[in-house]
């Protein structure tokens, strides 16, 4: 079966505030080790109340710690928001305090608003439009050391130069990032659960065009999906009412905490608002083990996914995690020892 990760934004709800959202996300990595999951990818997003990490570096860091088997990753680091060289000292010691076991993924987006992300951007540069490429040619350049003859960055080390960066991604939601990462040769993870782009076209567009590199010999595709697992259907159906509301509310750009399944049921939804959710619900997989599962295999199969990763955002703590274990169930994927 397909190997299985996580996406984790470290969701904060009605009840759960920023800090015990930092300390779920900690809880359910150490959960997902020990189930089999091979990779654990934390996001950025800034001046999002519905999100309490804006520095997954950061949390790499903990998660990694606290875990024996898991590979631990961003998803991702938001290169317009940071100096490469920021970026490849950070992950380089990463790298050199759990080597083998952290991933670089990068996007392109700010990952918040417009005026939070001037803030961030402020006093960096005065570069313009969207820099993406030349800021991960940087990135590399800090690891290829193939600066030209006499420029100033021949002189400056990113350390610790014993180790090198960890395995990039590019993530992305579009054709666009699925052609970049193929040309160079990167990983690359399409975002599924937010795309409007077909997850069909970028997958196997990047596969069918994938150019070996000094980062990848052969290709490998993640597919990131939305899905909730439950005992039953019902059940299922009922914990994804709190993301179909925060979605909808997020379509209005009201980024609140995820709000409870109680508060979903009682929120008075006009007809227009319901015909969102159910246009919207082409995203989610939504069910018990077998119900999602059968959801997700065609998609599965038409993208030549190598590798599916889950995020999973319901109110409860204990309800999120038995969801990842009825899926890990579900995938038949093989139990490790935990640290």
């Amino acid at each position: 079966m397909i190997p299985l990760s996580v996406l984790d934004l470290s969701v904060v709800t009605t009840a759960t505030k920023p800090a015990a959202a930092l300390r779920n996300s900690i809880d359910l990595a150490r959960h997902v080790d020990g189930l089999g999951f091979v990779r654990y990818w934390l996001a950025e997003h800034h001046n999002l109340a519905s999100v309490a990490s804006p520095a997954p570096d950061l949390m790499i860091g903990q998660i990694a710690a606290v875990t024996r088997n898991i590979r631990v990753g961003s998803g991702g680091v938001m290169l317009p928001n940071h100096a490469p060289l920021v970026v490849a000292e950070r992950f380089k010691m990463l790298e050199a305090l759990f080597p083998g076991r952290i991933d670089l993924g990068l996007g392109r987006a700010p990952g918040t608003d417009g005026a939070t992300a001037h803030a961030l951007r402020s006093r960096l540069d005065r570069r313009e439009g969207d820099d993406f490429l030349e800021r991960l040619h940087e990135l590399t350049l800090w690891e290829t050391r193939d600066f030209p003859p006499g420029h100033p960055y021949n002189n400056v080390v990113a350390m610790p130069d014993d180790s090198p960066l960890p395995p990039i991604w590019l993530l992305g939601s579009s054709g666009y990032s699925s052609e970049l990462a193929a040309q160079v040769g990167m990983g690359f993870a399409f975002a599924h659960h937010f795309a409007t782009h077909d997850a069909v076209d970028a997958m196997t567009n990047y596969k069918a065009h994938f150019k070996p590199s000094g980062w990848r010999q052969t290709p490998s595709a993640i597919l990131a999906v939305a899905a909730v697992a439950a005992e039953t259907d019902d059940e299922a159906e009922k914990l994804a009412l709190s993301m179909d509301l925060n979605r909808l509310r997020r379509d209005r750009g009201q980024y609140l905490p995820l709000p409870s399944v109680e508060e979903a049921l009682a929120y008075p939804y006009t007809a227009a608002e319901r015909a969102s959710i159910a246009r919207n619900r082409s995203r989610f997989f939504v069910g018990s083990p077998a119900t999602v599962v059968a959801k997700l295999q065609p998609l599965i199969a038409a993208t030549e996914a190598d590798e599916l990763m889950i995020i999973t955002a319901v109110y409860d703590h204990e309800a999120r995690k038995k969801s990842y274990s009825l899926l890990a169930d579900a995938f038949g994927v093989t139990k490790k020892e935990a640290a």
